[in-house]
Order: structure tokens, then C-alpha cells, then sequence
């Protein structure tokens, strides 16, 4: 039987023996967005949530619910339309509102969210939150981890602060990082003959390397060599 690692479905006794074996949290950093033609449009918190579900199953500790907001670059054009991250990204050719984007908040807004779960999880008796996903949350996060370890007496894990040149998880958008990692997470989730076939005609609101070469193979190259980073991680903070 598969021990259950998802907060939301830990009856109290349940919770208690997991946070007391390692009272580490994971919270997955998502929203709703644009990722090409092929891809679902929580990719974000979806591979987070992997990721933190392959680390609590190795090394311990409670996954949080995922955050399906977070902020972005935005712009508002002379029409009044509202523009925001990939929807004017230099790949994405005219620049619009592209299908499905969702659940943006002001940053100052996600950064009060962010140190509400962080003032709960200290109550509930956490010792450490890793936390990241969507680009621009991860960021938010980063910008932050150092006032809020002295303001929370929490350990916080950073991808961007701890890992700047080996974490291996979500670093282009909707490219061949990100699309193998959702072919590893849910193969039916990806759908590559929605892209162009000609390799010559480059993807809309693509960033990275060629998404048309992704494999689930490489996915999970990539989930189980970051999960690696993150339980190394822990047992240097002593947790």
C-alpha cells in the first residue's frame, strides 16, 4: 500500500506520524497558462507536484496542495487589452491573449499569500517548506527566503538560492525541459502532433530548446536527479 503524502488527504494521526518522521512541506508553485499547443495548462503545478510527491515518497515529509496563482509580467496595451507573460514573450507572434491563461495575482498579493502559509505551517508544527514551480512564483519565493527564515524560524529551500546551477526541473517554458517532464508525469497530458511538423516553423508562446524532441525518458531524468538535489538538501540542514 502506498503511503498517502498529499496534506489534503492525511487524516490527523496520519499527519502527525508523517511530520514527526520529517517535518518537511513542499508546496508546488503553479497557475493556469498557456504551455503550446501540446501541453495541459497546469503543467506547472502539475510537475511540481510530481517532484515533491517523488521527494516525500524518498525522503519524507507532507505535499501542500499546489498554488494554481501567481503573478507575472503584465502589460496593458493602448486598446486596454491586458497582455501578461507569455502572451508577449518574443516567440509568441502577434502578441495576444493566448487560450487558457488564468489565475494571475499582483505580486505583493502572492507574497502575502505566501507568508500566510508559511505563519500556518509554522503553527502547524513544520520545520521546512521547499517550495517552487511556476518561473515567476519561483522568483517571488527566491526574492523572499532569507528575510522569512529569520521572520518565521522556518527553513525555506530555494531552487534559484540553493541550487543556482544544478537544479534540473522547469527551466524554459513549454520546451523540451518542461514537455518531457509532463510526458513523465501524465503522457496524456502532452500531445505533440499539435506542434508544427515542419522543424523549421518554431512553436507559438515556445521558450527554450525544441519541444518536438521531448521524451519521458528525459522527464524522469530530470524529476529523479532534482529529487536527488533536494533529499541531499535536507540532510545538510540536519531535518
Amino acid at each position: 500500500m502506498h503511503p498517502i503524502l498529499d496534506y489534503e488527504l492525511l487524516k490527523p494521526r496520519e499527519f502527525n506520524q508523517r511530520l514527526a518522521a520529517r517535518p518537511v512541506g513542499y508546496l508546488p508553485l503553479g497557475t493556469l497558462e498557456w504551455h503550446g499547443e501540446h501541453g495541459a495548462l497546469g503543467a506547472d503545478s502539475l510537475q511540481a507536484q510530481e517532484l515533491f510527491r517523488r521527494a516525500a515518497r524518498r525522503f519524507g515529509g507532507i505535499v501542500f496542495p499546489p498554488l494554481w496563482l501567481g503573478p507575472d509580467r503584465i502589460r496593458t496595451m493602448l486598446d486596454g487589452q491586458t497582455l501578461i507573460g507569455m502572451d508577449y514573450d518574443q516567440t509568441t507572434s502577434p502578441h495576444r491573449a493566448l487560450p487558457g491563461s488564468c489565475y494571475w495575482v499582483p505580486k505583493p498579493l502572492f507574497t502575502l499569500i505566501l507568508e500566510a502559509i508559511l505563519a500556518q505551517a509554522k503553527r502547524a508544527g513544520f520545520r521546512c517548506l521547499v517550495a517552487d514551480g511556476h518561473g515567476p512564483s519561483r522568483f517571488a519565493w527566491a526574492e523572499n527566503v532569507d528575510a522569512w527564515e529569520e521572520q518565521y524560524g522556518l527553513h525555506l529551500v530555494s531552487a534559484t538560492r540553493d541550487f543556482p546551477s544544478t537544479w534540473l526541473a522547469q527551466l524554459d517554458h513549454a520546451a523540451i525541459n518542461e514537455t518531457s517532464v509532463m510526458m513523465a508525469v501524465e503522457p496524456s497530458l502532452v500531445d505533440l502532433s499539435r506542434l508544427p511538423s515542419d522543424p523549421a516553423v518554431w512553436p507559438q508562446g515556445v521558450s527554450g530548446e525544441d519541444p518536438r524532441l521531448s521524451t519521458s525518458e528525459y522527464g524522469n531524468q530530470i524529476l529523479d536527479k532534482t529529487v536527488e538535489l533536494i533529499g541531499a538538501h535536507l540532510d545538510r540542514l540536519g531535518l
